[in-house]
């Protein structure tokens, strides 16, 4: 398994080493670069890689494409790498892949979702007793979150403040975030030593936070999108799959296979998590148990991207809304129950 940083990406690209450096995609490709990030949402990939499950897929539909996996830790440098070649899949969260989207369509690049890899459940955690809701922070607060203004908890926390403060002021929170790494914002907040005040993240540090004296969660993503919604999808270019067609199915199919292989066998699943992600130091019962969150489900189907297209629409961050979900993916998921 590969882990490159932003830089080190870049330098690996720019030397031609090893599998980054494979040619431009030509039809049915021989291999399929996958960019993925950390923690429990990617477990459908490291599934993949451990069980070679596209490899599986792949020869059934008779073509020789292999995976490349690799770990990239910022959006930003894997959608400069899909626009210009050197990475063929990448991930994100609803609202980064809708604004990558409409910055892309109608040009021979534009982006376009392949599958989710799950429904989550996000938290807005904070440890101080005064707030009890978002309209409790003061200009003293300081909430921690991935990146402010395009990441998906910032836009959820966007679409809170709207909702309680009304349509014009969706923004009134945007002082107040801080961008933070999931780990780092989580020590932040846990230390009670900085500014950090609140977390809005992701499992399984929602979990860890809340499991410690005094703090406590105020808002959901599900309260916030009125559902469950999806964390994070995979996505390509329209150009790579009209190239690839066969490719991109045999992905879809070895994406399928993961998510029910761990819907079904939890106890596989979390051992496949610690010995792909290194965390010999995570407990199993600890990981089985965020596997077991009914708000956690591992499935094909989009969940809320109209919800989210309208609000970045309703303030100006997507230019074009999508009519129907069908707009945003590829047609190999187009019988699932999506919104």
């Amino acid at each position: 398994m590969h882990i490159l940083s932003r830089r080190a990406f870049a330098l690996a690209l720019a030397a031609g080493i090893g599998a980054v450096s494979a040619p431009a995609a030509r039809a049915e490709t021989d291999q399929i670069r996958i960019a993925k990030q950390y923690g429990l949402a990617y477990l459908p990939l490291m599934v993949m890689e451990k069980e070679k499950l596209y490899e599986k897929r792949a020869a059934e539909l008779g073509i020789p494409t292999k995976p490349v996996y690799l770990t990239l830790g910022n959006n930003t440098a894997a959608n400069e790498a899909l626009i210009s070649g050197n990475l063929d899949v990448i991930t994100n969260g609803p609202p980064g892949f809708l604004i990558f989207w409409g910055r892309t369509k109608g040009t021979r690049n534009e982006v376009k979702g392949i599958a989710p890899l799950l429904s989550q459940s996000m938290w807005l955690n904070t440890r101080d007793p005064n707030v009890k809701s978002i309209k409790d922070f003061t200009e003293k607060d300081r909430i921690a979150l991935t990146a402010v203004k395009n990441s998906t908890p910032a836009i959820l926390l966007q679409m809170a403040a709207a909702k309680e403060y009304g349509p014009a002021e969706f923004a009134k929170l945007d002082p107040l975030t801080v961008s933070l790494s999931h780990p780092d914002g989580m020590s932040s907040l846990l230390s009670g030593k900085t500014e950090i005040t609140a977390h809005f993240t992701s499992p399984p540090f929602q979990n860890m936070e809340v499991k410690t004296p005094g703090i406590r969660t105020i808002l959901t993503s599900e309260e916030v999108m009125g559902g469950p919604s999806t964390f994070n999808l995979l996505f390509t270019t329209s150009k790579f799959d009209a190239d690839n067609p066969k490719a991109i199915e045999a992905l879809v199919k070895a994406l399928d296979d993961a998510q029910k292989l761990i819907t079904a066998d939890k106890e596989k699943a979390a051992d496949i998590y610690i010995e792909m992600s290194n965390a010999k130091n995570t407990p199993k019962a600890e990981v089985v148990e965020l596997l077991s969150d009914p708000t956690t489900v591992y499935s094909l189907t989009p969940q809320k991207f109209m919800a989210f297209a309208k609000f970045l629409n309703s303030i100006g961050t997507l230019k074009t809304a999508p009519t129907d979900w069908k707009d945003l993916f590829l047609p190999y998921i187009h019988d699932q129950p999506g919104n």
